[in-house]
């Protein structure tokens, strides 16, 4: 009899054998799966599973010796070409596919397909990037709230990484051969024109919303480009089951993504709703900076743009906006000689960007502050102040660090400044696995309880901070489950030399498994963060240790709040490092 054991829906395996068990004559297998109908919510459309965390998970199956059968649940097999190819591929000789050779298998699978006469690097960029864009969040769990439309312009990037996407998949469509063309629609071209239309419904639909807060006289023109983008969804699903390869494959993609409200699929999709305001024929200038949800008036308080730093040398917009349907003149005056703006003056019919950046060579020292005053042709005056840090550090002594920079430090985890190898262990990176960048895990990945001494396996980080204060850590870890036979995965970190702080991935995990809250958030984020407060000691130079402790831990990044973090789905950008500066 071979025991089959199963991941937890979401594919994240649930149990592995004991290692101190007898072996078994029919040993064991793994049912896997790449779509559910369940909760927290069904995820049936189109592909969002990353090839490296199939390699992961199956890897780490492989080394605990389930390797009788494995049996992957695809759903409709149509969207799922590509990752049905990988799993065969790596059930049929693991040893064959490392986690570097992850890579290649894109470009290898792209040839395979369209030959070798078309742009393979691109067509492999297209396969890896649109399947970990929709492995961040399932489609069917997209909402306008999903990412930050204040914060790290997190939403827009999300937006504008698709779209891009999008634009580079349709040149090759337009070039390739047309004995090619069906295929490579259904393979490539679709399932990113359909999830790049989709993010931008939700984002359109949050602009629109902010904007009725604010008073926009954009705000109905975005409403009707959210009922555009529905449609737009629409035609594309028509596309592909009635016109695409003569009608073919016509009802595959008749699976409901829009409209949920529960687990379970809407019978019908439903627009998401916007708002509807009422637009003065009079003119009146409204503002907003960077980094806030509020908008500003004449006479009122100013409003102020996110830090500028002599290291990050960031540039940060003001949006200057009509409430009116009657155009207006502007004038943008910088109050100091070291601040910039990209244009002075100009007219605004609806609204225009502006962009703020500083001149470091004419900029004091030190931290310092000045304003801009945005004037208005009908007599309206607003202020954004611009604040700057140009701090008067040795260069060499924050050289290879990671910088904090307005209340926070970011690094993914690939970043490390060293990495400490011992006799029973080491790391392995996993290229491309995770939200933002790739991710890091001990090997052998059936390491139980490496000792924190200097028998230790370890990552260093190095990091500056700007003062003394207290910290909070949150370790971005994908999603793993408690598959082992103790109460979880553990692992540790220190600041300096001091003692290891042990960290239990699982705690607070139980064998309920009708969809506990911990677990509806770890999956539907396709990702587990474990937050740990610890007080540093004073300002400057420090090393932040990553200590390995037991395999199946898959770290992808690491975020220090120093009193600045601010809400986003994916966390803040990578902060600055001489190092990895072409990493940001």
């Amino acid at each position: 009899v071979t025991l089959l054991l199963c991941d937890d829906n979401w594919g994240n395996v649930r149990k592995l054998p004991n290692p101190a068990d007898k072996s078994r004559a029919g040993g064991y297998g793994m049912y896997y799966h790449y779509d559910f109908v369940g909760g927290p919510r069904n995820y049936k459309w189109l592909n969002t599973n990353q090839i490296e965390r199939v390699w992961e998970q199956m890897h780490l199956s492989y080394e605990y010796g389930v390797d009788r059968i494995w049996i992957v649940n695809v759903g409709d097999i149509k969207p799922m070409e590509f990752p049905i190819s990988f799993f065969l591929d790596y059930a049929w000789d693991p040893d064959a596919i490392s986690a570097d050779r992850l890579p290649g298998y894109y470009r290898d699978w792209a040839e395979k397909q369209f030959g070798p006469d078309v742009n393979i690097a691109a067509i492999a960029e297209i396969l890896s990037k649109y399947t970990k864009y929709n492995s961040r969040r399932k489609p069917e769990m997209l909402s306008p709230e999903t990412y930050s439309l204040i914060n790290y312009r997190e939403a827009e990037t999300v937006v504008s990484d698709y779209n891009n996407l999008q634009t580079l998949a349709k040149d090759i469509y337009n070039n390739i051969a047309p004995e090619y063309k069906d295929a490579f629609y259904e393979l490539v071209l679709h399932p990113v024109e359909a999830c790049s239309n989709l993010n931008e419904l939700y984002f359109t639909t949050a602009k629109n919303r902010m904007y009725a807060n604010q008073g926009r006289s954009l705000t109905n023109q975005f409403a009707e480009r959210v009922k555009e983008l529905y449609n737009r969804d629409a035609s594309i699903t028509h596309y592909y089951n009635k016109i695409l390869a003569d009608g073919k494959w016509d009802h595959m993609m008749d699976q409901t993504h829009i409209g949920y409200t529960y687990w379970q699929q809407p019978d019908k999709q439903t627009m998401p709703e916007v708002e509807f305001i009422s637009i003065p024929e009079e003119a009146r200038m409204g503002v907003a900076a960077e980094g806030s949800a509020k908008s500003y008036l004449n006479g009122e308080n100013e409003a102020v743009l996110p830090e500028f730093d002599s290291f990050n040398r960031q540039s940060y917009f003001i949006e200057v906006f009509n409430m009116g349907s009657t155009p207006f003149d502007f004038n943008a005056e910088p109050e100091e000689s070291w601040i910039r703006v990209d244009q002075a003056a100009g007219k605004i019919e609806a609204e225009l960007r502006l962009w703020v950046s500083i001149d470091w060579d004419d900029a004091p020292a030190g931290k310092n502050s000045g304003s801009i005053l945005i004037k208005s042709s009908n007599g309206e005056t607003i202020s954004v102040s611009v604040v700057i840090n140009k701090p008067e550090w040795d260069i060499k002594e924050t050289e290879g660090c990671f910088i904090e920079e307005n209340g926070y430090i970011s690094i993914e985890a690939e970043n490390y400044g060293r990495k400490i190898e011992s006799a029973d262990a080491g790391w392995m990176v996993i290229p491309n696995l995770g939200r933002t960048a790739s991710a890091i895990t001990v090997k052998p990945v059936t390491t139980e309880g490496l000792p924190l001494d200097e028998r230790g396996t370890l990552l260093e980080y190095d990091l500056y901070l700007a003062g003394d204060r207290e910290v909070n850590m949150d370790f971005y870890l994908s999603p793993t489950q408690n598959f082992g036979y103790d109460e979880g995965r553990l692992f540790a970190y220190s600041f300096d030399d001091d003692e290891p702080v042990i960290v239990n991935v699982n705690e607070g995990d139980t064998p309920d498994w009708k969809y506990p809250d911990y677990w509806n958030r770890a999956v539907g984020n396709n990702i587990r963060i474990k937050t740990s407060q610890y007080l540093p000691g004073k300002a400057g130079r420090h090393v932040l240790k990553f200590w390995g402790i037991d395999g199946g831990v898959v770290l992808q990044k690491i975020v220090i709040d120093t009193g600045g973090l601010k809400r986003s789905y994916l966390g803040p950008p990578q902060s600055y490092n001489s190092k990895f500066i072409n990493n940001n």
